[in-house]
């Protein structure tokens, strides 16, 4: 009986989300105690969308394709780092239990794949490296949604007129991040508007990866037009 519990127990930890987590920040320790060879580290392992379709034969077919990969587990600051991983704190356990431990890192590697080729086709030419987790976790948002469409957290900022509001439901949180990146995604298609070096549209492509992926990566067979239970967190 203990065993029975201890297995169930152990596949209840969201291992590969905690493992995500952890090495975000072991990557971005190192990149800090780089100094001055952090640039170096960035273009070499940073996704460039000069280099991918660029005529170059001093760019090796390894140097334009590693860092779809690699990009994803760099950051560029503090910030940049804390708030990706906040989202896939709070988002990524739930996704994992309802597709299981490789389903989720699949998924979660296919989605930032796929929000880095819509960030190059985006942005050809461009020679300002792509950095961050932000396109996969936007593919982890993707599949909460479809998962948990009516599930709501707790108000963290009771106050003013929000003092009565006890619950807030994910999909707006969500909905407004999204709209967030689309309209900002929608300012970077003018070159002369400074965005800050954020990625939108990958942001986007990887939200939309998230939403289609989703429904072939669940560990068991669901009817997605059952009724949604609500989720309280």
């Amino acid at each position: 009986m203990s065993e029975s519990r201890s297995r169930l127990t152990l596949s209840s930890i969201p291992i590969i989300n905690l493992t995500l987590l952890s090495l975000n920040i072991v990557i971005f320790i190192h990149e800090s105690s780089l100094g001055e060879n952090i640039n170096s580290f960035i273009q070499t392992y940073g996704l460039i969308p000069a280099k991918v379709f660029s005529f170059s034969s001093n760019i090796g077919f390894t140097e334009r394709l590693f860092p779809f990969l690699s990009s994803m587990f760099i950051h560029g600051d503090w910030v940049h780092v804390i708030g990706n991983l906040i989202f896939l704190y709070i988002f990524g356990s739930n996704v994992e239990a309802k597709m299981g431990h490789f389903k989720y890192l699949l998924f979660y590697i296919l989605c930032g794949l796929a929000a880095a080729l819509f960030h190059v086709l985006t942005n050809l030419g461009s020679p300002i490296p792509l950095l961050g987790a932000s396109g996969a976790i936007s593919g982890v948002l993707g599949a909460y949604i479809t998962y948990f469409p009516i599930s709501e957290f707790k108000n963290p900022v009771p106050i003013l007129f929000f003092k009565n509001i006890k619950h807030i439901p994910a999909a707006a949180i969500i909905f407004l991040w999204l709209m967030i990146q689309f309209l900002n995604g929608i300012e970077t298609l003018d070159q002369s508007v400074d965005t800050g070096g954020i990625a939108f549209w990958a942001h986007i492509g990887g939200f939309v990866a998230g939403l289609i992926l989703a429904r072939f990566f669940h560990k068991d067979k669901y009817n997605f037009k059952q009724k949604p239970r609500r989720y309280y967190h």
